[in-house]
């Protein structure tokens, strides 16, 4: 009991930015680069390196002995559009309108996007003297006022919105996604702010990306290069499906673990790029993905291994992803089991780049520093998890409670929990057995702690509804 108090008042805490990051770092003349690899609808047990048997994965996995493998990494949404918002602004969706009761996520006919007033990790560093480049899906608005370079991004090749977007074949989208051709989607393949590809070629996209990728990094190979911010925004495995030749019947896992295999191919190809070019020791490396595996796909979904459901559920399944941390000799090596967040990573960027915080708006996350180097634990201790403009759970410590739960996808009915169902994840990853009966003290600290958040949340125009 006296455990589980402690446990509570750290509950209570406010999230921080730590301050215990190296010296060196935070010196002007050697400030560190930053690579975000950021996958697609990647399950939490598609990696060799978090348990899938069968998917081959040897880059990821060296990639994790070398640096730091995350087991309660959270990303801020569920669903594609919101998630990616949170990662590049370091802010819940709901404080920049990228979440939606109206719509999950951005389409090709919508008119918003991610507002201008919004500072992405992108704009901060460069007004710290930063090269930045975004290679891959973007999902923040496919109109000029809301791409990248409108973002603080001084280039950009990618795809402006989910590869399944834009549909011309007939049929139903299942069976189209089982048997996929790019021509069935007419999706624009984009440099800068024009469509240089149209439908995309998306046989090749994993390897076009990489090889964007590639070339940034060579262009900082040079003493006087600025440092830089590569954010890598891969389509897959969203389905539908794609890979390059050299990958085909590679897997034990099938088509699916064909695509695991040649992004896991990708990361060696950044990571040996960083190596040969002498800048791995100065470039931190962060490797997670978007949301949860879309389960509804069968075999050409993922798996979100021990935990429960998928993308689009606010179930453990649906937001903590797979994520490794990689900068060799300044990490310290090994299994994090503490939380954090990509809403983390834009204060910790900042932290380590020297840079200041904005001062003029609320952030949802905190530096997370002291885990990376070994100096102190993680200072994220709570986790909100959103469906649209609602907290549906909440995660304090090791305990979870849900006061909303709905089915992923689907006409599901939305059951509101009173009291909430509650869980403690260190024992039951799965979400399997509700303790709320013995534990009402729990229960009741978390509904303060949602309250205070919530009475923090100011309203803003829905962008996704425009």
């Amino acid at each position: 009991m006296a455990g589980m108090k402690k446990l509570l008042l750290l509950g209570l805490a406010v999230l921080s930015s730590g301050t215990a990051a190296l010296e060196g770092a935070r010196d002007k003349s050697d400030s560190p680069n930053f690579v975000v690899i950021f996958c697609d609808d990647l399950g939490y047990g598609d990696l060799g390196c978090f348990g899938h048997p069968t998917i081959k994965t040897p880059q990821l996995d060296r990639m994790a002995r070398e640096g730091q493998k995350w087991t309660n990494f959270y990303v801020a949404a569920s669903v594609c559009t919101p998630s990616r918002a949170g990662l590049l602004t370091g802010r819940l969706p709901i404080r920049s309108g990228m979440c939606s009761d109206m719509r999950r996520v951005l389409f090709p006919d919508s008119k918003g996007g991610l507002p201008k007033s919004e500072i992405t990790i992108a704009r901060a560093l460069k007004k710290a003297g930063y090269d930045t480049a975004a290679v891959g899906k973007w999902h923040l608005g496919h109109l000029p006022p809301y791409l990248p370079t409108s973002h603080g991004f001084d280039t950009y090749f990618g795809i402006p919105y989910s590869n399944d977007m834009d549909k011309v074949a007939e049929g139903p989208n299942r069976e189209i996604a089982f048997d996929p051709k790019s021509e069935y989607w007419d999706v624009p393949l984009m440099r800068d702010k024009a469509i240089v590809e149209r439908p995309a070629k998306q046989e090749t996209i994993t390897k076009r990306y990489t090889e964007e990728a590639e070339k940034f990094i060579a262009a900082h190979r040079r003493k006087d290069a600025a440092p830089f911010f590569l954010y890598l925004a891969h389509s897959m495995p969203h389905i539908p499906l794609f890979r390059s030749k050299r990958f085909v019947g590679k897997s034990a896992r099938g088509y699916y673990g064909d695509v695991i295999q040649e992004i896991d191919w990708s990361v060696g190809r950044l990571l040996r790029a960083l190596r040969e070019g002498g800048l791995a020791e100065k470039t931190l490396v962060v490797f997670t993905s978007d949301n949860g595996p879309w389960l509804i796909y069968d075999t050409h979904g993922g798996s979100a291994g021990l935990l429960r459901e998928g993308k689009g559920s606010t179930w453990e399944g649906g937001m903590r992803e797979p994520t490794v941390f990689w900068w060799p000799g300044k990490l310290k090596k090994g299994v994090v089991t503490g939380m954090g967040s990509t809403l983390d990573l834009f204060p910790t960027f900042l932290a380590l780049a020297g840079a200041e915080m904005p001062g003029d708006r609320t952030y949802d996350g905190g530096d997370l520093s002291p885990a990376l180097f070994g100096t102190g634990a993680s200072p994220r201790r709570e986790m909100f998890f959103y469906r649209g403009q609602r907290v549906y759970a909440a995660r304090v410590g090791e305990y979870k409670a849900h006061f909303i739960t709905k089915p992923a996808y689907g006409k599901g009915q939305i059951v509101e929990h009173d009291p909430p169902v509650l869980y403690h994840l260190g024992e039951d990853p799965s979400e399997k057995y509700d303790i709320a009966e013995k534990n009402p003290e729990v229960i009741e600290t978390i509904r303060k702690i949602v309250a205070r958040h919530e009475a923090g949340v100011e309203p803003v125009e829905d962008q996704l509804a425009r």
